[in-house]
């Protein structure tokens, strides 16, 4: 049994800081024994653990914290200490994406203490026998490694990692393996069932904070209270009451009366969670050997926006025949239709039942608008005629005359000033571009009546 002292989880973190109102308000609301989620003073929030499609991979939401948890393992050599037994490996990851306040690619004074505690919960306790990890003495064994990665923080990590690593190790399959003289073979699953990892027990951490002084005590903080707490309890047990490592945190001295008070609640809440683990690892084991549906998509609720798919339901198609006929023969017989095509304007046909078309009005219509818009579009025209005969008539003039002649006498240079071809082209390019907004505007009226009709 361990005890270290180190600071609590939330001084650790660079969070944004709580107001003095909210402080005092957490803090007003623990004297009165209430919690902002509802909860007892003693009570865990709810703890659902789902498995991935490998062996080895589960996730644990405690509340809305979560964490990954996934178990690999490798053949290496043996430390020289230790040549008969396996290597074991922890590792826990906080990144941002679980809480603003936590900084990625540095190893915070936070995660060196979880990783210890994890350590010593998990390794130092003894649960997973490492000699029958040994395939070769002196030469190879197993390295179980064990990587936690933190999803989403809401306060007490330490809990809801220790559950999923031991979930995991649990879940855990190695490869099977035979040695014969000094060639070590690994066989795959298809070959030879894999081997379940050795556990001789489930030590599971349960988390105390404490507040005014050790006054107050509340069991799984959440990530706001672990802000306001004034210290931290985390006590390591099994089922059978024995306790694994105990660490204490913060500025709170505790007495010997509220150690044995927290270890006693632990035995029960360890109770609890390890028949949740048993019965989540029954369900999953029977699910993979009658061949059914497992793995992070299937756990997830058909009532969560994310899960696309519908409970299958069964259809009988035995009396669609006679349910088709009650209803035809309830109906209400169909209204007469006229076999014959009628014919109401020469052009046009009509089938059944329907309005007369109105196609020879439209064209009626839009002989009357044509003739109009001609002869606006013929008197623009002539408009434009009479501008190019006057036009042509002054350049006419200019040719005829004779060209003008600036002379100066004292420095007897001649200038000849003759006319230019160019605003004939521009007016003849503006007389087309009168042309071209007339048929426009005609063309927008001819499509306002069709549609208006």
């Amino acid at each position: 049994m361990t005890r270290a002292r180190s600071p609590p989880h939330g001084a650790a973190m660079k969070a944004t800081p709580l107001s003095n109102c909210e402080r005092r308000f957490l803090l007003r609301a623990i004297q009165e024994k209430k919690r902002l989620d509802g909860r007892q003073c003693y009570d865990y929030r709810n703890i659902r653990v789902s498995f991935g499609a490998d062996r080895g991979c589960c996730m644990v939401e405690l509340g809305r914290t979560r964490v990954l948890a996934q178990v690999s393992c490798e053949l290496v050599p043996p430390k020289p200490s230790r040549p008969t037994e396996g290597v074991l490996f922890f590792n826990l990851e906080l990144s941002p994406m679980a809480a603003p306040g936590l900084e990625p690619g540095r190893q915070s004074e936070l995660v060196v203490s979880l990783n210890r505690l994890l350590e010593r919960c998990l390794r130092d306790s003894k649960c997973i026998e490492t000699e029958s990890l040994c395939v070769v003495a002196g030469e190879k064994v197993w390295q179980i490694r064990l990587d936690m990665h933190l999803l989403n923080h809401d306060g007490n990590i330490t809990d809801a990692a220790s559950i999923a690593g031991i979930v995991a190790l649990c879940h855990f399959r190695r490869p099977d393996v035979s040695v014969q003289g000094e060639e070590v073979t690994v066989y795959t699953p298809e070959e030879r069932d894999p081997v379940p990892l050795s556990i001789h027990h489930m030590p599971i951490c349960v988390s105390f904070a404490f507040f005014h002084q050790g006054t107050y005590l509340l069991v799984d903080p959440t990530e706001r209270e672990e802000r306001v707490m004034d210290g931290l309890l985390v006590i390591a047990m099994n089922k059978h009451h024995e306790i694994c490592t105990i660490q204490s945190s913060g500025v709170v001295m505790l007495l010997p009366d509220q150690i044995l008070r927290c270890s006693k609640i632990t035995a029960v809440k360890v109770a609890e969670i390890t028949e949740l683990i048993q019965k989540a690892l029954e369900n999953d084991q029977k699910a993979r050997k009658e061949g059914g549906k497992f793995g992070f998509a299937e756990s997830i609720p058909n009532q969560r926006i994310t899960a696309f798919k519908m409970e299958s339901a069964a259809v009988d198609t035995n009396d669609v025949e006679e349910q088709a006929g009650e209803i035809i023969a309830k109906a209400d017989p169909p209204s007469e239709v006229f076999a014959n095509p009628v014919l109401h304007t020469p052009g046009t046909a009509q089938i059944g039942e329907g309005i007369e078309s109105s196609w020879g009005d439209l064209e009626e219509s839009e002989k009357e608008e044509t003739a109009e818009e001609e002869g606006e579009s013929e008197a623009a025209a002539f408009e434009c005629e009479k501008v190019e005969t006057e036009d042509t008539s002054t350049l006419r003039e200019t040719k005829s005359d004779e060209p003008i002649v600036l002379s100066d006498s004292e420095e007897e240079e001649v200038v000849i000033l003759e006319p230019q071809e160019l605003p004939r082209k521009t007016r003849t390019q503006t007389s087309s571009k009168q042309e071209n907004p007339s048929k426009k505007a005609f063309n927008k009226r001819r499509r306002k009546k069709r549609t208006s009709r």
